[in-house]
């Protein structure tokens, strides 16, 4: 499935977080805590680099608190790479996010001049809400649809630290397949950048693996099918999702499987682990080094062209009766 959404405020939006980052201390990254690798910026990786960085693994409260723990220690295992957990329910909890500013930037706190903090994230991941709880007044514009954030913006949070605010990002190309599927199935993308067919069938064949007692109380099913077909097919019934002369809606289905996911009446459910995408990495690796090869025996048959024996003895002779004119000439 290609992922057709990078529209050009965000190619704007990238080059300014590029141009301030210079003026930061530390940059916070807010991340979805059901999809820790998918919603990561591989463009603010590259830019940042040895700066500090935190990472919010925002939504804790939909995401599964026991993978949500391993990821936890799997980030932090990069340098410079602290991580705290945060849900719009839990005001309380996001503002202990100044406190580990000041713990991250303490040499600069101990100065009389403030902290600078940037804070990213890609659309959707609950940014502008974030942020309005940690000013402690409505400053961010909020919704539930991507890209709400159009500008960068300095907010003052007080205590001296001033929070640089940058719109959602996405970047040009995401390298790893099933990170496509994540963000579409988490909901960072507009519905209009996506299939629901595609990314329900996704959806439901990680879940009824990962969460199968889940999937089978939820929709009601004697048994479950060991499927994706199988168990939308059998879900759509329980949910009346039929078209006339009873043939299930598959779209339908899939779009309320979507739904459900994204709002959590699943349960708290994590779309990744770190040990899945250890593998899924070395998979796209491997992939690009054989795309990689097999480009450059095409550039070199090109190169030689398609000669029979007798085309290469001619093209040799040839070489070597330039190459003697050659000498002659240097001779003279």
């Amino acid at each position: 499935m290609a992922l057709h959404w990078f529209p050009g405020h965000m190619h704007k939006a990238l080059k300014e977080i590029k141009e301030s980052l210079k003026q930061v201390d530390v940059l916070i990254e807010v991340l979805d805590a059901r999809i820790p690798f998918s919603s990561e910026n591989p463009e603010i990786a590259r830019i940042r680099g040895d700066k500090p960085c935190i990472k919010i693994l925002n939504k804790f409260d939909l995401a599964d608190p026991e993978l949500t723990a391993r990821w936890q220690t799997h980030l932090e295992s990069e340098r410079g790479v602290k991580t705290i957990t945060t849900s719009s329910d839990n005001p309380a909890g996001s503002r202990q996010i100044i406190n580990l500013i000041r713990s991250v930037c303490a040499q600069k706190d101990a100065q009389v001049k403030s902290i600078n903090a940037m804070i990213t994230g890609i659309p959707n991941v609950g940014k502008s809400t974030l942020i309005n709880i940690l000013a402690q007044r409505t400053i961010a514009k909020t919704g539930n649809e991507p890209a709400v954030t159009k500008g960068q913006q300095r907010i003052n949070l007080g205590s001296g630290i001033v929070l640089y605010d940058t719109p959602g990002v996405l970047w040009p190309k995401v390298e790893n397949p099933q990170s496509i599927y994540r963000l579409a199935a988490s909901g960072a993308v507009k519905n209009t950048a996506m299939e629901y067919d595609d990314v329900g069938f996704f959806a439901a064949d990680y879940l009824i693996k990962a969460y199968p007692q889940v999937m089978q109380s939820r929709y009601q099913l004697d048994e479950l099918p060991d499927t994706e077909l199988a168990f939308l097919e059998a879900a759509a019934k329980k949910r009346g999702a039929i078209m006339a002369g009873g043939r299930v809606n598959l779209h339908k289905i899939c779009e309320i499987l979507l739904k459900e996911l994204q709002s959590g009446k699943l349960g708290k459910i994590t779309l990744e682990t770190p040990e899945m995408v250890t593998r899924e990495n070395q998979e796209v690796a491997e992939a690009a080094a054989r795309k990689k090869a097999d480009k450059e025996k095409r550039k070199q048959k090109f190169k030689e062209g398609s000669l029979t024996p007798q085309k290469h003895d001619r093209k040799d002779k040839r070489n070597e009766k330039r190459k003697a004119q050659s000498e002659r000439m240097k001779k003279r």
